[in-house]
């Protein structure tokens, strides 16, 4: 199986500066996680953005979409922001193949994160759903017409 990796920012790529005391987005960590995991199958990263999902704009949702109808790939994993990924999720739903969005509540480059877990399920969905648009949080998969982020327990409901 091969899938596409699109990468956008977000949490899961943010690193910390220690002069600036503050996060900021960095280069794309799945390409380390997927490596460090030992995968056996065919996969391609591309980064798209690098941006704080919070940032994203409508022309940066049309730029994904565009990007995905326009690859070749049936089955697609998108990292991406937590806080704007529903809205992401909605713009795809037009795509008439299965991609998986995943992101983290904590930076992949952080000792106690999410991130790792989050992509491996999301890596798990995108090879064995049918075709539709989903988002792999939390240890469950999200249909995006029906989700929502819950910031004060910090997870995602339907």
């Amino acid at each position: 199986m091969n899938i596409k990796i699109f990468t956008t920012g977000g949490t899961i790529d943010k690193i910390y500066f220690d002069a600036k005391s503050e996060f900021q987005v960095g280069d794309p960590h799945i390409q380390e996680v997927l490596e460090e995991a030992n995968v056996v199958f065919s996969y391609q990263i591309e980064s798209l953005l690098k941006k704080d999902s919070l940032e994203m704009t409508d022309a940066d949702r049309q730029y994904i979409l565009d990007s995905v109808k326009a690859d070749s790939h049936q089955r697609i994993l998108i990292t991406h922001g937590t806080d704007t990924i529903v809205e992401t999720a909605k713009k795809l739903l037009s795509v008439d193949k299965t991609v998986v969005l995943t992101g983290s509540m904590q930076p992949a480059k952080l000792r106690n994160s999410d991130a790792v877990f989050n992509i491996g399920y999301a890596i798990a969905a995108v090879q064995i759903l049918p075709k539709g648009v989903y988002i792999a949080m939390n240890g469950k998969i999200f249909d995006p017409e029906i989700t929502s982020k819950n910031v004060a327990k910090n997870r995602f409901e339907s």
